[in-house]
């Protein structure tokens, strides 16, 4: 049976929306508008109770206080899949920080599915095929045409039957205690802020600009931070501007007129016309500019340095173990734990399980699953 859906778009509904989320498990999804848009706003907020779903449209009216009571009472589980960024959203855009959650994309990488896509396991686990159509769809449209209303609805409305199945595995498996780890760091994060770590330096998003001297690298800087004016007064995505090759093409060609930047590859015609002259402009200031004053690229502040002889040994011996251990319990690689946290534990160096689990960022199931012979390859 197929569940309503509800569009709700004014305060009134959502007054009956806060009261329809009875006991239980609720599904929540977000789509915000980052592809097409300069802000990654939240743009619609999908939850669904295990018989409706509701669509709602948080541009025109605020849900936090009818649904925030809910996502925030840490006895109501909110189920997610892949909810890391829609967690950082609904706490930065409507002040919401989920305190339980459930991630079934968690949960299907500790049961060893080869595909943790939502698509690919609605298929496979409940006979369920999911159009892509509005994949990457403006959600910032209005109004919404109804079957991208549907479309979104499909996000959460089988949440609660792919949980269940996933989490009779879990159990099965005795890994259920993982994912409820794993969960709740998401959860944390979210409420930090994740951190809240300078942004890093544009430049290091761009392939191919560690390959630039000092004032190309500049000039990069000024060329993307043109292209940043120009998207939010556009209330366009940057790359939607311009490309960052096209711009990284620009630096390296170095045109001298509005003429010869319509020839450089990949950059858009239109805007070197009615734009092209404040970027040049800003590229001949950085030119002009001595060489005490520009800015190379970023050295990395990760890490301590290149590691020792040592501690590439014990990597190697760390990484055996940790291949061999994924092998016997189906998990990919990097699931059962990354490469750079191998790295900070050959760093480390602990001499036992109390210290290894000390290790940043190494969780206690890790210890449980394999901490001892991780100390033995030590």
């Amino acid at each position: 049976m197929t569940q309503p859906v509800t569009y709700i778009d004014t305060e009134k509904g959502l007054e009956r929306l806060g009261r329809s989320l009875a006991d239980g498990d609720i599904a929540v999804d977000c789509e915000a508008a980052g592809y097409h848009r300069y802000s990654d706003r939240l743009c619609l907020l999908q939850i669904s109770t295990p018989s409706e779903t509701f669509v709602i449209d948080p541009l025109a009216a605020s849900p936090a206080a009818s649904v925030g009571p809910h996502l925030e009472d840490p006895a109501r589980r909110v189920l997610m899949h892949g909810g890391s960024y829609d967690l950082r959203l609904l706490r930065r855009d409507i002040g919401v920080a989920v305190a339980r959650l459930f991630d079934t994309q968690v949960a299907a990488s500790f049961v060893g599915e080869p595909a943790i896509g939502l698509q690919a396991l609605l298929e496979k686990h409940l006979g369920i095929r999911v159009a892509k159509k509005f994949q990457r769809a403006d959600w910032a449209r209005r109004p919404l045409p109804r079957e991208m209303i549907a479309y979104a609805a499909g996000d959460t409305r089988h949440l609660h039957r792919l949980a269940a199945v996933l989490e009779a595995r879990l159990g099965d498996l005795g890994r259920l205690h993982w994912a409820a780890e794993e969960c709740r760091r998401l959860v944390r994060s979210a409420a930090d802020g994740g951190g809240d770590a300078p942004p890093p330096d544009p430049v290091t998003r761009v392939r191919g600009a560690r390959r630039l001297g000092p004032r190309g690298v500049t000039a990069l800087r000024e060329a993307i931070a043109w292209r940043d004016r120009i998207a939010r007064s556009r209330d366009r995505a940057p790359f939607r501007v311009a490309s960052d090759a096209a711009l990284l093409e620009t630096v390296v060609k170095r045109p001298a007129s509005v003429e010869e930047l319509t020839r450089v590859r990949g950059f858009p015609r239109r805007l070197a016309a009615t734009d092209g002259r404040s970027l040049l402009s800003a590229l001949r200031r950085v030119g002009r500019m001595a060489t005490r004053n520009l800015s190379p690229y970023p050295v990395s502040g990760k890490g301590r340095g290149r590691p020792s002889p040592e501690e590439d040994a014990a990597f190697d011996r760390l990484n055996a173990v940790r291949n061999e251990v994924a092998a016997k319990l189906g998990l990919e690689r990097g699931r059962v734990m990354a490469n750079h946290l191998l790295r900070d534990v050959a760093a480390a160096g602990p001499g036992t399980l109390a210290e290894l689990g000390a290790v940043r960022d190494v969780r206690r199931w890790q210890v449980e699953v394999l901490g001892r012979e991780l100390l033995e390859a030590l």
